[in-house]
């Protein structure tokens, strides 16, 4: 069974202390819910609920072309929609059917616009708590989310940790280092210099197109790696049949449009189409405000009180969320005795790799979901550990560790 479906939770306060009078949250759900097989999955940045296929929508949702975890969520995937009940809720913030900066606001007629209030993490992980709880969901048999959705996973065991019997942090981290936090504030720059953002009361009219095109194609370098970078264009002029539409400059024409360029180009106008300038404002800023010690002592204080298992998974060539930054995250972990195993993929795709590369991802998912920790996909960049009789106990390592 799938059901895709919108609803209202009514007034809703977020962490700054503002409220709007109607919060409604769009979702999708698979599987059939059996009382304890509930598995909550946490999008990415700019993803909906729309994580699987299905059959009824034609798999067009959201104005997006597939389902954005097709390959790992659905029937005899990693994520088995036919064993477990999986949900998947758009993010308040967003511009997929959730309430967010383009929706109406009742009180005045008219978009929200930048007066929407400010989006934390933290009210994501909320409004999904209550959505789960009118759904007649109290314990989750797991959350998985990648990226800022690993982010959201976090902040359900530091929120909610006898919620969450199972997690699965995917390519994400405690908090964004400041190379990061940089690049998503050009990216928010080159939206609010855009001469049609008009404060973030664009809509009715011109949008601020040539902003947000320039912020995704920012975005679309954090997520590609150089390896990734160098085998899918290297420095390659464009076909002939690929032309500039309109070279920035006179003297552009001269010099080739490379294959790097034509890409970039066509991933912004694609994402124009389908994603809102303000959403994107606004999703990026609850990103880079996310750190995990927040009103804790430290990371492992802030996870001391989960009791279950986390699985966190990293990829070598991700630069947007290290290998070291997922460690880090590890060994906090380990410090508040939490049952964690770190698995790192060996991949030069980059951070994309939790999206494009499901025979990697998806087996220690579906060992997680299964076995828990013990599972035989499952590898640790922990050191061996004695026994109870005192002897070295046999582990998993992984490629960090080699």
């Amino acid at each position: 069974m799938t059901t895709k479906d919108t609803i209202d939770l009514g007034e809703f306060q977020f962490e700054c202390g503002e409220s709007i009078p109607s919060l409604e949250v769009a979702y999708e759900t698979y599987g059939d819910f059996t009382g304890d097989n509930a598995v909550l999955i946490c999008h990415a940045l700019t993803g909906s609920a729309h994580v699987a296929r299905r059959p009824d929508a034609g798999d067009e949702t959201a104005g997006q072309a597939r389902a954005w975890w097709g390959d790992v969520v659905g029937p005899g995937k990693a994520v088995d929609t036919s064993e477990y009940y999986v949900i998947c809720a758009n993010t308040p913030g967003s511009c997929y059917g959730t309430t967010g900066p383009a929706s109406e606001n009742p009180e005045t007629g008219e978009p929200y616009g930048t007066d929407f209030p400010p989006v934390t993490i933290g009210d994501w992980t909320r409004a999904q708590r209550q959505l789960l709880d009118e759904l007649g969901i109290g314990r989750l048999h797991a959350v998985v989310g990648g990226s800022v959705g690993g982010m959201n996973v976090l902040d359900w065991l530091r929120r909610y940790p006898d919620d969450v019997e199972r997690a699965g942090a995917v390519a994400t981290a405690a908090k964004l280092d400041p190379q990061c936090l940089a690049l998503d504030t050009v990216a928010r720059r080159a939206i609010t210099s855009d001469p049609n953002w008009n404060g973030g009361h664009y809509y009715g009219g011109p949008e601020p197109e040539a902003g947000l095109a320039r912020a995704r194609q920012i975005g679309h370098i954090m997520y590609l790696s150089k390896a990734s970078m160098g085998r899918k264009f290297g420095r390659r002029s464009a076909g002939r049949e690929t032309v500039r539409e309109e070279p920035p400059d006179p003297a552009a024409a001269f010099f080739p449009y490379r294959e790097v360029e034509s890409y970039l180009d066509y991933q912004a106008d694609k994402f124009t189409d389908r994603f809102d300038a303000n959403s994107y404002l606004y999703m990026t800023r609850a990103m880079d405000d996310f750190d995990l010690a927040a009103g804790y002592e430290s990371d492992a204080d802030a996870l001391a009180a989960f009791e279950g298992e986390l699985l966190v998974l990293s990829f070598t060539g991700d630069w947007h969320f290290t290998v070291e930054q997922a460690e880090s995250l590890s060994e906090s972990a380990r410090e508040a005795d939490v049952d964690v195993a770190h698995h790192v993929i060996e991949s030069d795709h980059g951070h994309d790799a939790f999206l494009v590369e499901p025979e990697t991802v998806g087996p220690p998912l579906s060992d997680l979901l299964a076995d828990g920790l013990g599972g035989s996909s499952i590898t640790d960049t922990a050191p061996e550990q004695p026994d109870e009789t005192g002897e070295f106990a046999p582990v998993h390592t992984s490629l960090f560790s080699r």
